[in-house]
Parts: structure tokens; C-alpha cells; sequence
């Protein structure tokens, strides 16, 4: 490429610096407000050539700059974040948007880039249903809790578990109206307000997330294929794991989920054998309830989701299923290759 860039991302500015390599001149500056149109416009510089690459970290923002590279016929390489610092070695100064841009550029241009996956864009739609769909179940829960948390505070009876599912929400009405206080009773009908909002929109995602898995190949063919792992489970696997030579083997896939079990290391604070707890929540979540699935006398592979369980605990025994998925769904998907991501 004749002209090589880095941009660091952040909300208020997009700070770039590029080099071209024929003249040696270095480009340096801002564009700002950080967004589509003020992109649009500083690319135009570049408009009819097709020898210019930037590169960006993968971090909130990447999409719409990427696409805007894209558009403008400019190729654009998202870079791991961790992996980009650890190749910026220990710092000697200061920190800087400016030094960022400039070790994206000098990284892009030794070809020593750490790059990411770009899904397509029919991919990145489903992760971002899918993660919606992740904080609304959230939402939920958190809601539910706060109606427990009312009842016990003002020494109510307790409602047990599933008080909203087995009685329903007129019956928590009416036992809040006769045990709480004013101020009690309005925030339990806050909250049962916000469950019922909560619960029409995870209903009407939760139809798209469907359609969207019945038209994705790879997520028809892993719910199929794989015990406990349905629609949605399926979907999560497909738009994570999915694509050409993602992983070389499917140990990486479980760290990348981030399932396996830390170990000590000397610059780490926290205890080892725990999980880091880093990569995707929408998949880990999803995975570890599939592995659950075992738990049921009819499954494939009850008897070791047994023989865990009462060696360790059940949330163990899960774990350890949910890391089989994750491998048989990276063989599977493996298989399949790009046409897993491709529409029916």
C-alpha cells in the first residue's frame, strides 16, 4: 500500500496518522465530532484509489468506521486491543491518542499487526440482537430481585421462587397493597410495570432471533447436531465461533469464550482457578445453560455431568459441558466453513 494509517477511536475524536511511503510524508490530526458524516468528508481526500489501508482497535466504534473505510474504497484492518498493547512493549512516556495512532500505523506498515475477525454485517446484526436480548433477560432478573428485596426490607411474607411465574403479578399486587408501605407498594409497581414492558420485548426479540437462526446455515445445522443446544444457543455459537479458519484448534475456541480455567501468573491479582470472565457474555451465558441440559437422566451425557457434579457441583459439572459444546460446535462450524455465515 502507497499510504498506511493508524486512527485511535474514542467519542469525541477520531485521531489519525498516515504515512506515504513514496513522498515519506506523515499525516497527523483530528477529525471531530467522531461520527459518519465528518468521516465521510475527511475520506473524500482519498476518493478513486485503492492503495490506502488504515488500521483501528477493535473497540466501541470500530463498526461505522470500518464500513466508512470500506465505502470509501480504503481496506481497513481492526487490530486486537490487548494483543496491540502488549506489542507496544513497556511505556517510556506518556500515553496518548497521538502515539496510539502512530503505533497502529508503524504496526499496519511491519506487517506485525495483531488482526480481528471482521464478521459480516449480517453477523454483526444477529450479535447485536443477541446482546439486547442478553441485557433485557438481565433487566429482568434485576427487577425481580428488587421486588424480594422490598418484601424482605419491610418484613413482608416472602413470596418464594417464582412468585411472578406461579401466581402472577395481581396476586404480588395484592400481597404488597396489604404488607408494604406507600412508598413500598410503588416501587413493586414500578417494578412489575418494568417486568411487563421487560418481558413484550424479549418476546418480540426473541421471534427475530428465531427467524434469524432458521435462515443461518451454521446455527441449523448445530442445533441439529448438538444435544441442548437450541435456537438461540445455536445462533450465539455460529455468529461467535463461525467463519474460515477462526480458530486452528478448538482448545482456542474455549479461551476465546473464556470457559477455561485461569492459572497462576505472577502479574495477576486474582486467585487462580476461576474463569477471567472476559470474552462474550451473551455466548458463555447461552453455552453454560445448554450444558445444564445434562443434568436431565436423558441425556447423552448424563453420566458424567453426573460424576462431576457429585465429585464437585452441578455449576462445575455445566461448565464442563458447555466447554464440550464450544469444541464440537468449532469442529462443526469448522466443517462448514464461510458457508456457515452465508443466508439461506
Amino acid at each position: 500500500m502507497t499510504i498506511v494509517g493508524g486512527v485511535d477511536i474514542h467519542r469525541k475524536q477520531l485521531t489519525f496518522d498516515y504515512l506515504d511511503t513514496v513522498t515519506g510524508q506523515v499525516v497527523r490530526g483530528q477529525v471531530a465530532p467522531a461520527d459518519r458524516e465528518h468521516l465521510r468528508g475527511w475520506l473524500a481526500r482519498f476518493a478513486g484509489r485503492d492503495d490506502v489501508a488504515f488500521a483501528m482497535e477493535g473497540c466501541t466504534g470500530w463498526r461505522y468506521v470500518a464500513e466508512e473505510l470500506a465505502a470509501a474504497g480504503v481496506a481497513a484492518h481492526v487490530a486486537e486491543p490487548a494483543d496491540t498493547a502488549f506489542a507496544r512493549g513497556r511505556k517510556r512516556h506518556a500515553k496518548t491518542d497521538r502515539t496510539d495512532a502512530r503505533h497502529l500505523r508503524q504496526l499496519l506498515a511491519e506487517g506485525r499487526l495483531p488482526e480481528c475477525w471482521v464478521p459480516p454485517a449480517q453477523v454483526m446484526e444477529c450479535r447485536a440482537l443477541l446482546e439486547l436480548y442478553n441485557d433485557l433477560r438481565r433487566e429482568h432478573t434485576a427487577w425481580t430481585q428488587r421486588i424480594h428485596a422490598v418484601f424482605f426490607h419491610q418484613g413482608a411474607p416472602r413470596l418464594g421462587e417464582g412468585a411472578l411465574r406461579t401466581q402472577g403479578p395481581e396476586l404480588v399486587r395484592a400481597a404488597s397493597a396489604a404488607h408494604l408501605s406507600a412508598a413500598g407498594r410503588l416501587q413493586v409497581t414500578t417494578a412489575l410495570d418494568m417486568l411487563a414492558c421487560i418481558e413484550a420485548r424479549q418476546e418480540a426479540l426473541r421471534r427475530q432471533l428465531l427467524h434469524a437462526a432458521r435462515h443461518l446455515p451454521g446455527a441449523k445445522v448445530l442445533a441439529e447436531r448438538i444435544y441442548g443446544v437450541g435456537p438461540v444457543t445455536a445462533l450465539a455459537l455460529a455468529c461467535w465461533l463461525g467463519g474460515a479458519g477462526r480458530f486452528s484448534s478448538s482448545r482456542k475456541a474455549v479461551r476465546f469464550a473464556d470457559l477455561d480455567i485461569t492459572v497462576w501468573s505472577s502479574d495477576r491479582k486474582g486467585p487462580p482457578g476461576r474463569l477471567s470472565r472476559q470474552g462474550p457474555p451473551v455466548l458463555r451465558w447461552t453455552v453454560y445453560e445448554a450444558g445444564k441440559t445434562h443434568a436431565r437422566s436423558s441425556a447423552p451425557d448424563h453420566a458424567y455431568y453426573a460424576a462431576v457434579a457429585d465429585r464437585k457441583n452441578a455449576k462445575r459439572a455445566a461448565l464442563s459441558e458447555a466447554r464440550k459444546i464450544i469444541r464440537q460446535a468449532c469442529h462443526i462450524l469448522a466443517e462448514l466453513g464461510d458457508d456457515a455465515l452465508t443466508a439461506a
